[in-house]
């Protein structure tokens, strides 16, 4: 969703989460680009005045680039992605970019929602661990196809799978033996200085569980 900002801030401003991996994913590609944005952590559950102004479900993450406020992490995404062209993260060809879309659309519905179940804790925590599992994976030949996912080169795609990966040991997710390709992959973008940069100190407190 895009709308017009009542209130216009010169740089660039991304509202986010301190521990979500949908705000994580924005700010992976904000790294990936190198560009220099205003990070605002909003709390979850507190209401946030000024982001309520902008985003009328004051949700994060939200995007503020001057007059123009964007939400919906996928539209952030490729709206960042076209905005500061270097380095592309969406493959050149109509099929690669389709076919990197749908495996978005995919982690969204099946490996997000699971990520939530487990954080909410209850009986249905370790159900919710088996289905992550089990969606991890199903996809590890998607893993073992290329140096990242579905791709030679970092891509969108990356930036929403790298935030589940990490999240793995604090969710209490044990990969099998055969995984250690999701095991590899994760920790050579974890090594690179922009996932570093991607990071709250929430987020860096997983990596130490």
């Amino acid at each position: 969703m895009i709308q017009t900002a009542h209130t216009t801030r010169t740089v660039l401003t991304l509202f986010t989460a301190p521990d979500d991996v949908q705000s994580h994913r924005v700010r992976l590609v904000l790294a990936a680009k190198g560009v220099v944005y205003d990070r605002v952590e909003v709390p979850p559950g507190k209401p946030h005045e000024e982001l309520l102004s902008l985003n009328p479900y004051g949700d994060t993450p939200t995007l503020q680039d001057r007059e123009t406020v964007l939400y919906e992490p996928g539209l952030v995404c490729e709206y960042i992605d076209e905005r500061y062209p270097h380095p592309p993260l969406m493959p050149v060809d109509p099929l690669s970019r389709a076919r990197l879309r749908l495996a978005c659309v995919r982690i969204e519905r099946d490996w997000v929602p699971e990520v939530t179940n487990i954080r909410a804790g209850g009986r249905a925590a370790e159900s919710a661990r088996k289905r992550l599992r089990d969606h991890l994976m199903s996809a590890l030949p998607l893993f073992k196809a290329a140096k990242f996912f579905l791709n030679p080169e970092i891509s969108l795609a990356d930036c929403l799978v790298a935030p589940v990966v990490w999240r793995l040991p604090s969710l209490g997710v044990s990969l099998p033996k055969e995984a250690k390709p999701i095991v590899d992959y994760g920790e050579r973008l974890f090594r690179s200085q922009g996932f570093a940069r991607s990071l709250t100190a929430d987020e860096r407190l997983l990596g130490e569980l």
